[in-house]
């Protein structure tokens, strides 16, 4: 049960962090493109790599802290949801360009942040 509540209290922090970081980056680029959508992701496959190294591979921290950082609050800070719809929703305009970019620069981005991140926690 601990578990569970550490997963939703982190889930909370999370979520808010998603919509602070998401508009301040919209605040900076503007909302032609979903760049907030995009740095949040980025920025969470980092995390997720990094921490995964120091909560996984090294077994530090109790069960509840890492199930609280690694599924509640970067469970919640990142936004693959967010990404399909805002993804169709340039489809949907008839801009494929726009959505294709977001698709390839996405992926790649934050398959290549997870690596590094994986990298910078391994050498620790």
């Amino acid at each position: 049960m601990h578990q569970i509540i550490a997963i939703a209290a982190g889930g909370a922090v999370g979520a808010v962090l998603r919509f602070l970081v998401s508009n301040g980056v919209y605040r900076v680029l503007g909302r032609d493109f979903p760049y907030g959508t995009l740095a949040v992701n980025v920025l969470g496959s980092l995390l997720m790599g990094f921490l995964f190294i120091i909560f996984i591979e090294r077994e530090l921290g109790m069960a509840e802290w890492r199930s609280a950082i690694l599924i509640g609050l970067l469970g919640a800070f990142t936004t693959f949801s967010t990404f399909s719809m805002e993804t169709i929703a340039l489809l949907e305009a008839g801009d494929v360009s726009r959505a294709m970019l977001n698709v390839i620069i996405s992926v790649l981005l934050c398959l290549t942040a997870t690596w590094v991140g994986l990298s910078l926690g391994r050498q620790l």
